[in-house]
């Protein structure tokens, strides 16, 4: 690799890596109308950790074909199996395990955005409301240890509201906050005031969107929306 920046795991194609997030950008057309705001806010160069609220197993689908530059994720261990891993491991996304300290994935985090890549992270840890009401301390980990930038997005729309029935092609917004430096200080205690900067900003970046959602609808049918 001649690149004097990797933005992709060593081992990973980078061929098969972009046609996997053409893949992601269109699989999904057929069954969500997707609208996507400020996507110009991402930088695209330079290190960035990119964080984002969970409801579904769609987001990070989703997120990996709209973002304009390649991106990593940690994806849960669980999904490392069989072809489907296999396939993971080309396209250069990273295996950690859930709920249990694991720092092999976030070292190999760290080095890549020392390089000058994007790593996406799901502070929350797991699905929920996606309101982003806890955060675990390995986002501002990465940018402490790196020195990454912070991009927020917000994604709603893709889950089922409970006791309501299947939804035909439902809206889904996808809404890119402002980036922001983050300083997370040295021990424990500086990262979890950082952790939590990091967790409200991205929850009031999940705010702002469903506010725009309460005023221009969440269910009808509209043409993509980029501002």
């Amino acid at each position: 690799m001649s690149d004097a920046v990797s933005d992709l795991p060593a081992g990973a194609h980078r061929g098969l890596h972009d046609v996997a997030r053409l893949l992601a950008r269109w699989v999904f057309r057929p069954a969500f109308r997707i609208r996507m705001r400020g996507s110009e806010r991402v930088p695209r160069t330079g290190p960035i950790v990119l964080v984002a609220n969970h409801t579904s197993m769609v987001e990070p689908q989703l997120l990996f074909g709209l973002l304009p530059r390649r991106s990593v994720f940690l994806v849960k261990e669980e999904m490392f199996h069989g072809p489907v891993g296999r396939g993971l491991e080309l396209i250069g996304q990273l295996p950690v395990r859930r709920g249990e300290p694991d720092r092999t994935p976030l070292l190999h985090a760290v080095r890549l955005l020392r390089s000058g890549g994007m790593v996406g992270v799901f502070p929350e840890g797991t699905r929920g409301s996606g309101d982003v009401k806890v955060a675990e301390l390995g986002a501002a980990w990465l940018v402490r240890s790196s020195g990454a930038i912070v991009q927020p997005v917000a994604v709603r729309g893709t889950r089922r509201p409970a006791g309501t029935r299947r939804r035909f092609r439902p809206t889904v917004d996808v809404y890119f906050g402002e980036p922001f430096a983050l300083d997370v200080p040295r021990g424990r205690a500086g990262l979890a005031d950082a952790t939590e900067q990091l967790r409200v900003r991205l929850a009031d970046t999940v705010a702002e969107l469903d506010t725009w959602r309460a005023t221009h609808g969440g269910s009808e049918r509209t043409r993509d929306v980029r501002q």
